[in-house]
């Protein structure tokens, strides 16, 4: 009796071991279950339509999208409703190869990475679902191809890249054919927009590509007359400035701190035709402020480049925001983070989110042919005006309209992009089919 009482004591001790074991195991793989469900990365190839070698670049975009992923995943912001963007992930030598040269995400075109980014990072927004989605967004970065002559982006090859990337969507998807593209998205951060080109008499000779011009496209060129560049359904956008450049230079010297430069400018000022073509940079009004005003002590003109200039900026009162060959320019945004009135001449320019940023209430407009006249029209502002347009100027909210992060907050530009498409809600197949029914 005692050798069977022992033996059934046996059987049940290893039946509880074997019992626990099994828990164990169930517990554990329901976690790492819930786990991966709730936490999964933004995939690199879930909807790929080809494969590529995984590169340096690619974990570097890879690592940015992903590294809050451990915080609370922000919510659909009520002001969008149930807008939904699907973004096709292309093989990387549209975009993620790109990111080898760091350069690529942080000049004054990176606003087609820095969107690209922050859309990834929108989850309540972003579905993997393209029948769920009201726009398609194409992330094919072409302002990256930096000239190994003078260093600025060469973009050459944008329409031929582009025209390849909307080849492969339109034979692997039905969803650029449905609609030849009109709720398609595409960002071209370039002097001319989709023209790509950076002289406007070659921009408009080529014009906008065929095959974009039923897209949605993201710009930073504007203008408020008719123009072949944005003859095409567009949205005016801020050029890039990487906002950690914004913070550093302020953690150094506050907005509301001494301006002992009355008026600024740094940047490229012919004195002679320097260009193949001729023609002065900018429609000589550059050079009409080098030849006028160099030597008066109120202004303090650089032609040289300094790394340092946000030191500056945040330094002066006035910032001359004269075009280049394009009426845009990035001072319009590093002035504007950094206190500094923005002085725009650029005639008829059209300047991003006018529902945000009250331009008027916050910068001085002088037309191109007044460059001569540019002392007295500053100096009657400083002595009537000025505190008033400073008090507008440096309401956080402004700045933070002009500036992408990686992870879109309340208020910032990729947040007023995504307001602007929710106006253009009328494209969405979705929403189209819906409505008939």
């Amino acid at each position: 009796m005692r050798i069977l009482h022992k033996g059934r004591q046996s059987e049940k001790s290893l039946f509880f071991k074997y019992y626990k074991w099994v828990l164990w195991f169930s517990f554990t793989l329901y976690f790492l279950t819930s786990f991966f469900i709730t936490n999964k990365p933004l995939p690199l190839s879930k909807t790929r339509v080809s494969g590529s070698k995984s590169s340096l670049a690619s974990r570097v975009l890879f690592e940015s999208v992903n590294k809050t992923r451990h915080k609370s995943k922000p919510k659909n912001p009520a002001a969008f409703k149930d807008l939904k963007i699907f973004i096709y992930e292309l093989p990387s030598e549209y975009n993620e190869d790109w990111l080898s040269n760091k350069r690529c995400s942080n000049h004054l075109f990176a606003s087609e990475v820095a969107i690209h980014r922050a859309l990834m990072n929108t989850y309540d927004l972003r579905t993997f679902d393209p029948y769920e989605a009201d726009f398609f967004f194409v992330p094919v970065y072409v302002s990256c191809n930096f000239s190994t002559v003078n260093g600025f982006p060469a973009i050459g090859h944008a329409r031929s890249l582009i025209s390849s990337a909307i080849q492969l969507i339109s034979s692997n998807y039905p969803f650029w054919n449905r609609t030849q593209g009109s709720d398609h998205i595409f960002v071209a951060s370039h002097d001319y927009g989709a023209c790509f080109h950076a002289m406007e008499d070659r921009a408009i000779d080529d014009g906008i590509p065929d095959f974009m011009k039923n897209s949605i496209i993201l710009q930073t060129f504007g203008v408020n007359y008719k123009h072949p560049c944005q003859d095409v359904e567009h949205v005016v956008i801020p050029p890039y400035i990487p906002p950690e450049s914004v913070r550093n230079t302020l953690e150094k010297a506050p907005l509301t701190g001494n301006r002992d430069i009355m008026v600024f400018f740094r940047g490229k000022m012919e004195v002679h035709p320097k260009n193949v073509s001729g023609k002065f940079y900018g429609k000589k009004v550059r050079t009409e402020i080098w030849r006028r005003y160099n030597g008066d002590r109120r202004f303090y003109l650089q032609r040289r480049r300094f790394a340092g200039y946000q030191s500056e900026i945040v330094r002066s009162v006035f910032c001359l925001c004269p075009l280049g060959w394009a009426p845009w320019s990035p001072r319009l945004v590093e002035s504007v983070a950094l206190g500094c009135v923005p002085v725009i001449i650029a005639d008829g320019i059209q300047l991003p989110f006018p529902y945000a940023v009250k331009w008027s209430e916050i910068s001085l407009t002088v037309a191109e042919r007044d460059v001569g006249k540019l002392g007295r029209i500053l100096e009657h502002v400083a002595k009537t005006n000025l505190s008033t347009i400073q008090k507008n100027l440096w309401d956080p909210a402004v700045s933070k309209a002009l500036l992408f992060n990686d992870h879109m907050q309340e208020g910032d530009a990729t947040w007023q992009v995504l307001e602007t498409l929710y106006k253009k809600l009328d494209r969405s197949y979705k929403r189209s089919k819906v409505s008939s029914q």
